[in-house]
């Protein structure tokens, strides 16, 4: 396990050094920060797909920063994104994520809603063990791999702003990371700013 602690750690310090680069010029992409809140579900992510969503007395609130990369025309862009994330009632602890997130633009209403769909991936490291993780997992660990599913909208008229509803999960990626097998979902809206 400390081969793969260690290929985490190396993903982080790549992901990080992205992100505090070199200045940013207009065609080296946009700067983005956001605020987004959620609840944690006692589901898999499937279910929470297909809205059929239990939520528990576990609530998140992120702040976000992040950077676009990579765009190939207007079809697709690749973004780095950090996380600090405060989890709050029956869990209270921290949690750091850093994540490379790959989003796919054009939808055909995009005239009307400007719309697109995201998936990343990347680290999650938790300041302490996450109780609902120990109790729903029979263990756990500080580190483990963090997913991200997310919806954005925004309006063409006011481009810098958007908003999107995201699922939020941590796991240990089917027992890959010190043998932690399924994970933690949490389902949640969030405000961005993109300048």
């Amino acid at each position: 396990m400390k081969s793969i602690r260690k290929i985490f750690f190396l993903f982080f310090v790549v992901l990080f050094l992205s992100l505090i680069g070199q200045r940013s010029a207009a065609t080296e992409g946009r700067w983005f920060a956001s605020i987004y809140g959620g609840q944690v579900a006692d589901n898999n992510e499937w279910e929470i797909l297909t809205f059929r969503t239990h939520f528990v007395d576990s609530y998140i609130t992120a702040f976000v920063v992040g950077k676009e990369l990579w765009s190939y025309k207007d079809y697709v862009l690749l973004e780095a994104e950090g996380q600090v994330v405060k989890h709050s009632g029956k869990q209270d602890h921290e949690e750091f994520n850093a994540v490379l997130v790959f989003r796919w633009l054009p939808f055909p209403w995009d005239d009307y809603i400007d719309t697109s769909f995201a998936i990343g991936n990347g680290i999650s490291y938790a300041t302490e063990d996450p109780e609902i993780e120990v109790d729903k997992l029979d263990g756990t660990s500080k580190v483990l791999d963090y997913l991200l599913v997310e919806l954005t909208f925004g309006v063409p008229k006011l481009p810098h702003w958007s908003v999107f509803a995201r699922l939020h999960h941590r796991s240990g990626i089917f027992g890959l990371i010190d043998g932690v097998s399924g994970g933690l979902n949490a389902v949640g809206g969030e405000v961005r700013y993109s300048f």
